[in-house]
């Protein structure tokens, strides 16, 4: 691989640590990343906060033509970023390449977006005092980004952050540095200037960004990853009342109406279950079918998931690829050996494949009982866990009974009625009728313990921003 070290005020510097990132289809060594430690956390943070004062000062439009030739750069090479994501996350090739696309998308909706953190002028009803309300650049962000989108999850921080006009540091996940590295000489040829994105992969995360965190210039901490982390790290927020970004963890329920169009039902399954092999927050982990139309939903849910070609990513024809590592594929397996022993029915998959790589088949599990910890946590694997229901009031209830609150699934041909649903499920997203909520047009976030604040759409840049209001009189 051609940039393996920390990317520090534009330039690649070696470190004597160093550890090994993995190839999950094969389980051979891709490359050796560097490790970062404190001081080259300060380096970073030094840089970043020479390279913002002159950034921040550009004109919105400066900084919206910047991220615009991001966007160009990386729709021109796709195809280079998915061959990369596939190298060291696994996901098949179709699937990769639809997150590159994904993610060269963060900078062209924040390229537009970056000319538009609208304030206002009003008059004060009762003084008559101007109210003059703006948007200002926060400060440095420390970006903190999971494995399974390698370049989306970064994408989706750094565009608002440059568009606010921000300085960032970004912590990829240590399984998957390679793809944010490579992005860092695009954004050197896009215009970005040299210190206002680092990039620092670690494997000491946590002493890392707590030193960050505790630096007084960090003004946002923007995490995406588990509801158990981003807890840890509010803690660390909280002594310096820092501004937190937190897409957190989930447990997605799709509700299945007994009249719902089957063929647009169990499309939208598969993609809700299975985009990404089912290693997303957003992921499909209760399914819900009412009761009417179970036989007929199972049965053709598990003929498509049969239908799916298992196999190394790289090449073209394979549908699903390898989970990301060992302890991925083996808590994916004990799920799966937990439902059964408490009388869920395997319908098809659910046994590992023989050989090298972190593979798990396509499963299908009918009759899966409320106790089975499946239903409990997040799966994070290509197992659908098939319920059923009779009643709408007692599976919206079932629906909420989870301390997450991320994205939740309704397919039903009464529009009205499928509505109604929605407004009552306790979640920050709804997909209708579809399977894929994600856009970058759109608030992406959750409710209750799936996190804070929200990424994409207009929102997405005023996490990076603070209001200022100023009283004037005239």
């Amino acid at each position: 691989m051609d940039y393996t070290d920390l990317y520090i005020n534009g330039a690649w510097h070696k470190t004597p640590e160093r550890f090994d990132v993995i190839n999950p289809a094969t389980e051979e060594v891709l490359a050796s990343v560097a490790s970062a430690g404190i001081a080259d956390a300060d380096a970073a943070l030094d840089a970043a906060e020479a390279a913002m004062a002159d950034w921040s000062a550009r004109t919105p439009r400066a900084r919206s033509e910047v991220l615009r030739k991001a966007w160009e750069l990386m729709t021109a090479r796709l195809d280079h970023f998915a061959h990369l994501i596939t190298l060291e996350n696994g996901k098949a090739g179709a699937d990769a390449r639809g997150e590159a696309t994904y993610a060269a998308e963060f900078f062209r909706w924040f390229a537009e977006e970056a000319v538009r953190a609208d304030g206002m002028i009003t008059q004060a009803p009762a003084s008559g005092a101007r109210i003059i309300v703006q948007h200002k650049p926060a400060g440095l962000a420390v970006l903190i980004t999971p494995w399974n989108y390698p370049a989306a999850m970064g994408t989706r921080k750094i565009a608002p952050a440059l568009a606010a006009g921000c300085g960032v540091i970004i912590k990829p996940a240590s399984e998957t540095p390679l793809t944010m590295l490579a992005l860092m000489p695009l954004l050197e040829e896009a215009g970005v200037p040299a210190g206002l994105v680092n990039v620092l992969p670690s494997r000491r995360t946590g002493a890392l960004v707590d030193h960050m965190l505790h630096d007084p210039r960090v003004r946002v901490v923007s995490f995406t990853g588990s509801t158990g982390v981003g807890r840890t790290l509010l803690k660390s927020a909280a002594d310096q009342v820092l501004k937190p970004a937190m897409e957190l963890g989930g447990n997605a329920p799709v509700i299945v109406f007994d009249d719902a169009d089957l063929d647009v039902a169990i499309e939208g399954t598969m993609l809700a279950k299975m985009r990404n092999l089912g290693e997303a927050c957003t992921a499909a982990n209760r399914i819900y079918v009412h009761e009417a139309i179970a036989p007929e939903f199972t049965r053709r849910l598990t003929a498509a998931m049969q239908a799916l070609k298992v196999g190394d990513g790289t090449d073209p024809s394979v549908d699903v690829g390898p989970l990301v590592n060992a302890a991925t594929r083996d808590k994916v397996a004990e799920f799966v050996a937990d439902a059964l022993a408490k009388g869920a029915k395997l319908e098809c998959g659910g046994v590992l494949p023989e050989g090298r790589g972190y593979f798990y088949p396509p499963t299908v599990l009918s009759n899966v009982p409320e106790s089975a910890d499946c239903v409990q946590d997040e799966i994070f694997g290509p197992v659908a866990a098939l319920q059923t229901f009779s009643d709408q009031d007692d599976v919206i209830t079932r629906a909420n009974n989870t301390e997450y609150g991320l994205v939740a699934y309704v397919f039903s041909g009464d529009f009205k009625r499928a509505l109604q649903v929605c407004e009552r499920l306790d979640y920050g997203m709804v997909g209708l009728n579809r399977g894929l909520v994600s856009d970058p047009a759109a608030p992406f976030g959750g409710t209750k313990q799936s996190g804070l604040g929200r990424e994409g759409g207009h929102e997405g840049m005023l996490e990076f921003m603070e209001t200022q209001y100023i009283s004037a009189s005239w």
